[in-house]
């Protein structure tokens, strides 16, 4: 697919590690490898941290190496707010090197982009992946009482920009209410379930597991709701479900923590840490299981995994909030209360219906293949950026010289 407007030289800012394997890293990838298809110039600033990955027609740029900084989280903490520092000034420094059309800003970048761009007179795209003045309030009980300056800050974020890409229908309403005559696109995260490779890893017979499987895969932050999975578990267990919790992600610290959790509530013996697994593996191990989990308790933007859940024909337990509600309905899906009694009774249900887990799973999966596609999202993300290149003004010649930035 070619570009059917101007092509555009674009700075994609992802305060990220990359490549990992998980979900901004992965949308992160999944935009920038489809922008170069388009034929876009373009160029990734993340942080040191993460896999080299090739990415035909991208340049990676990165932070310079921070040893003292190591197993950045996904969610706000100080070490990914001193590479958000690094990252602001090495941004900087490619502008001042290369002449950008519009600046790509994903998630806090943002925020940055709004300085540059009164600096530099580069326009931004305000790519959102969640609202961060929710993130921040949830994160920091001590700044609820400032929520609505956040709220400020990140209306001003989304009015200052040249658009928006919302990754879900209620990120969209958020920057629609801030903006309502902004232009924005809600570009959908999409199955990862299309380019997966088998392996020999068989959960059953690695873990000696027998009698079905519940699997969760995703990190082990405590947004996701590990807490609530494993105590719904253990009331699971305690009314006679015979089932099983496998756990695939999350870093040496998390599932440390969280197996310690499984021994306290004494259900380790049914419960197995798989740890982290790549992304093309995905398909194979959903494959292997009986029920999917996701049953996240905070944010409002849906979970990445869930479209790859749907895609794999498996029914999906989740809980009963927008982040998971602008989605799944009961059509296709079993949906709880985020409460440990509620979640127990869909586990029970579900392992004592097989019939019913075949139907909502093959609803899921025409959902996924109808509307979360690679054909959609291509579609929209160049009509967007047609549409966007057409308000741009043109830029000066570039003058940097091609090579890898490390």
């Amino acid at each position: 697919m070619a570009v059917t407007g101007r092509v555009l030289s674009i700075l994609v800012i992802a305060p990220q590690p990359f490549f990992q394997n998980r979900g901004t890293p992965i949308a992160v990838r999944l935009l920038v490898e489809e922008l170069a298809r388009l034929g876009h110039n373009v160029h990734l600033l993340v942080f040191h941290e993460g896999e080299d990955v090739e990415l035909a027609g991208v340049q990676v740029h990165r932070i310079p190496g921070l040893p003292w900084i190591k197993n950045i989280p996904p969610s706000l903490s100080w070490k990914k707010l001193v590479c958000d520092g690094f990252l602001f000034f090495k941004a900087i420094g490619l502008l001042r090197q290369q002449s950008f059309d519009v600046i790509h800003a994903v998630e806090e970048s943002a925020f940055m982009a709004m300085v540059l761009k009164k600096i530099f007179g580069v326009p931004y795209i305000y790519d959102m992946d969640s609202s961060l003045a929710m993130q921040v309030a949830d994160k920091v009980a001590l700044l609820k009482p400032v929520r609505p300056l956040l709220d400020c800050c990140e209306r001003l974020a989304v009015r200052s920009s040249t658009g928006v890409v919302a990754v879900c229908k209620s990120l969209e309403d958020i920057a629609i209410g801030y903006a309502p005559d902004k232009l924005v696109v809600r570009l959908e995260d999409i199955s990862l379930l299309g380019d997966g490779i088998s392996s020999d890893e068989m959960l059953r017979e690695r873990y000696g597991i027998s009698g079905p499987i519940m699997l969760y895969v995703g990190n082990l932050e405590s947004y996701q709701g590990i807490d609530l999975l494993l105590t719904s578990f253990r009331l699971a267990r305690d009314q006679g479900c015979q089932g099983n919790l496998v756990i695939i992600g999350g870093t040496t610290t998390t599932i440390a923590h969280y197996r310690q959790k499984a021994e306290e509530l004494q259900i380790a013996a049914d419960t197995f840490f798989v740890g982290p697994r790549p992304v093309s593996l995905l398909g194979h191990f959903l494959a292997q299981a009986d029920i999917l989990l996701s049953p996240r308790i905070q944010g409002n933007n849906t979970p990445m995994k869930l479209y790859s859940y749907l895609d794999s024909g498996k029914v999906v337990l989740a809980t009963d909030l927008p982040t998971h509600t602008q989605v799944l309905t009961e059509a296709f899906a079993c949906l709880v209360q985020p409460t440990r009694e509620s979640m127990a009774a869909g586990m029970a249900r579900l392992l004592a219906d097989p019939v019913l887990c075949r139907e909502l799973g093959e609803n899921g999966r025409k959902v996924a293949g109808d509307n979360y596609s690679i054909t959609a999202f291509r579609r929209k993300l160049q009509s967007f950026y047609d549409t966007i290149s057409a308000t741009l003004p043109e830029a000066a010649q570039s003058h940097f010289v091609p090579g890898k930035d490390s």
